[in-house]
């Protein structure tokens, strides 16, 4: 029963689990003592083997570092030397594009493979700087890897050796090899090849003909070069100016575009421009001055709007990059300077020279081409490097302005001047000095030069009048019209004291009446209904020169055939006696047709000369209406008391004789040439001209 007892039960079952859990911990702590004990064998073995192994840490971390400081110093030299290695194949590689150069003839694979060229120059260089950046770092690395590896004995004593003899090669390399790539190498071969090219090809880029472009004015000038060649100029240029090459590029570009562009303008045979001195200018031939002049002004606009304004496009194109584009301008300038200053002294010799009459048209052409020129000038010259030539321009255009006014005025006063006291033409005729100076103011009131004109004397009355002159003071209010016809009304003025001067000097009654109506009616039929004319009024035309032709004209016949009618007058046969008129009637047909062979004779040999044919139709028939109805009268009142026998001439007779007197004028000067004088062409000296009138006696 007890051992079927429960409680009994569970306590032995207890107490056997007890009893083992007891024993096992007897083991336990059995085991843990042998543990502690081998634990402090353990960790005695680590405390010495950690006392071993310390030194061999330390070793460690310090081969770590130098590893570090080698690796550091070794990885840029390597670095280094494949940059050298790409360079040296760069290099190569020039000394093949620069046979292929050499070889290609097609002008554009040259350009194509020159533009290559430069490019490979550029990588070159772009290694060579590289290589002289980093070359001097990796030295001074080296140098301090070498320097802690001797002082701390860190590494063995071949890489020691190792080091050092890279050491060594770098310096070497540094100190000769880096230099020569940059000075001597090459580069510098390179860049000398380049500069040829670059010189070459500004040399090939030519402007057009000229003389095309002067014969075709407005037409516009080409642009020089090709897109290809611009762009291989702009690539070179760019690239020496990245060598250290840009004075050499600029020097380059200025002497051979000045070149280009000179050799373009001697085409046009431009030796006139040799002679530019006032005194040189006075000394050559009005032909040869005003064919020079004509030529002057083409050539210098096609100089300014052709070939100056292409070599700005050109300058702009290739050295627009230089210094934010602050080069191009001044080299342009250095470009044109030379070319301007020769138009400019020949243009200021011209406008210094001596005032002679006929320069007056020519100057008026160079004033007015330049004034066409002005808007392109300040667009061409435009900013500060081309301040001086635009000044110099302006001085120009001053110094015409000037010279023409002062041409003008003297152009009267000569007038004036040659009041030299002798008599009219011998034949009464219209002297040259008249025919020249109505003609030259003819074709100055021309649509070519009155507006040019018009120009010249307002800025003169503006110039004066900013200078306080009184002169001007009562004209300021004039308008151009007004301007110009004061001014010519001057000069017309002085030719009328002119001719009055010499009417006055003449002692033959007909001659200076003769003289006096050829002169005015000249002067009023070559003004007539011409733009000369309008400029003086209608008015002045009538009532200063075909009203005193008319008065002169009444004057003639009176004094050359009022006496023949006179003679034939019969109030004085009627106090004579029956015995005595045939007598008188005789003596007066007697002396009527003496006096009529006289005055015919006169007119025959041109003593009485009346050029002009209409005149000369004019005043026959009113001389032929004067005398033959008056000789008809007397024949017929008179004829029994003549005699006959003498046969006397009938009134056709006497008709013919008065008309022949004039015809004769017509027959003699018939085949000789009367048209007016062509001023813009005349090639004398109106000085010379009056010197030789006055040697002839005012026979003109």
């Amino acid at each position: 029963m007890a051992s079927q007892d429960p409680t009994l039960l569970k306590l032995h079952s207890a107490r056997s689990d007890l009893k083992t859990l007891l024993q096992a911990s007897s083991e336990a702590q059995h085991n843990i003592t042998q543990t502690e004990t081998r634990f402090s064998l353990y960790q005695q073995s680590l405390s010495t083997a950690s006392r071993r192994i310390l030194p061999l840490q330390s070793l460690t971390m310090s081969r770590k570092a130098l590893d570090a400081r080698i690796t550091r110093a070794v990885s840029p030299a390597v670095e280094l030397l494949n940059t050298f290695k790409r360079t040296e194949g760069l290099q190569a590689k020039l000394v093949t594009f620069s046979a292929e150069l050499s070889s290609e003839k097609s002008q554009q694979r040259r350009l194509e493979k020159l533009v290559e060229y430069v490019g490979c120059v550029e990588e070159v260089k772009e290694g060579i700087e590289k290589i002289c950046e980093e070359v001097e770092m990796v030295v001074q690395r080296l140098q301090e890897v070498v320097e802690f590896v001797s002082r701390t004995k860190a590494a063995d004593q071949g890489r020691d050796v190792r080091l050092k003899d890279a050491l060594v090669t770098l310096k070497v390399l540094y100190e000769r090899e880096v230099d020569e790539m940059r000075f001597e190498g090459l580069l510098d071969q390179a860049l000398l090849h380049v500069q040829d090219e670059f010189e070459e090809l500004l040399l090939r880029m030519k402007h057009r003909n000229l003389r095309d472009l002067v014969n075709q004015r407005g037409g516009e000038e080409r642009e020089l070069g090709s897109e290809m060649e611009v762009e291989a100029l702009g690539r070179i240029s760019t690239t020496l100016a990245a060598n250290d090459c840009m004075d050499i590029c600029i020097d380059i570009y200025l002497k051979a575009r000045y070149r280009r562009a000179a050799k373009a303008l001697m085409k046009l045979n431009p030796d006139y421009l040799r002679t530019y001195t006032p005194e040189g200018i006075d000394e050559m031939e009005w032909e040869t001055l005003e064919t020079a002049i004509t030529l002057w002004i083409q050539h210098f606009e096609v100089a300014v709007k052709k070939v100056l304004f292409s070599e700005k496009k050109l300058c702009e194109k290739v050295l627009g990059d230089f210094m934010e584009g602050l080069v191009w301008p001044e080299c342009f300038i250095k470009i044109s300077d030379k070319i301007m200053a020769v138009f400019f002294r020949f243009g200021e010799g011209v406008a210094r020279s001596s005032k002679e009459p006929q320069k007056l048209f020519k100057l008026l052409d160079m004033f007015e081409s330049l004034e066409k020129l002005k808007p392109q000038i300040s667009q061409i010259f435009e900013g500060e490097p081309g301040a001086d030539i635009c000044t110099r321009f302006r001085e120009l255009e001053k110094l015409i302005i000037d010279a023409s006014s002062k041409v003008f005025w003297e152009f009267g006063l000569q007038i004036e001047g040659n009041i030299d006291g002798l008599p009219p033409p011998q034949d009464g005729s219209v002297p040259k000095l008249v025919r020249y100076a109505i003609n030259y103011l003819k074709y100055l009131t021309t649509v070519n030069y009155k507006t040019s004109m018009i120009k010249v004397l307002r800025t003169q009355q503006t110039w004066r009048g900013k200078g306080g002159s009184s002169e001007t003071s009562g004209n300021e209010t004039l308008t151009e019209e007004d301007l110009l016809k004061h001014a010519i009304s001057n000069v017309m003025e002085a030719l009328q004291r002119n001719i009055e001067s010499k009417r006055l000097c003449c002692r033959d009654k007909v001659l200076v009446h003769v003289f006096t109506m050829n002169t005015y009616w000249y002067i009023y039929m070559r003004t007539k209904n011409t733009q000369l004319g309008e400029v003086l009024g209608e008015k002045c035309m009538k009532e200063g020169y075909k009203a005193v032709a008319e008065e002169c004209a009444y004057l003639y016949q009176k004094q050359a055939w009022g006496g023949l009618v006179k003679v034939l007058d019969g109030e004085d046969l009627r106090e004579e006696g029956k015995g005595s008129v045939g007598r008188v009637v005789s003596e007066k047909v007697e002396t009527f047709f003496k006096g009529l062979n006289e005055v015919c004779e006169k007119h025959g040999r041109g003593v009485y000369s009346i050029p002009d044919v209409d005149l000369r139709e004019q005043m026959r028939e009113a001389t032929v209406r004067v005398v033959v109805p008056a000789y008809a009268d007397f024949l017929e009142s008179y004829s029994e008391f003549l005699n006959n026998k003498k046969g006397y001439p009938s009134v056709e007779r006497v008709k013919g004789l008065v008309v022949k007197a004039f015809d004769g004028e017509r027959l003699r000067r018939k085949g000789s040439a009367s048209g007016d004088w062509n001023v813009a062409r005349n090639s004398g000296s109106l000085e010379r001209d009056v010197a030789r009138a006055g040697s002839n006696g005012g026979d003109v």
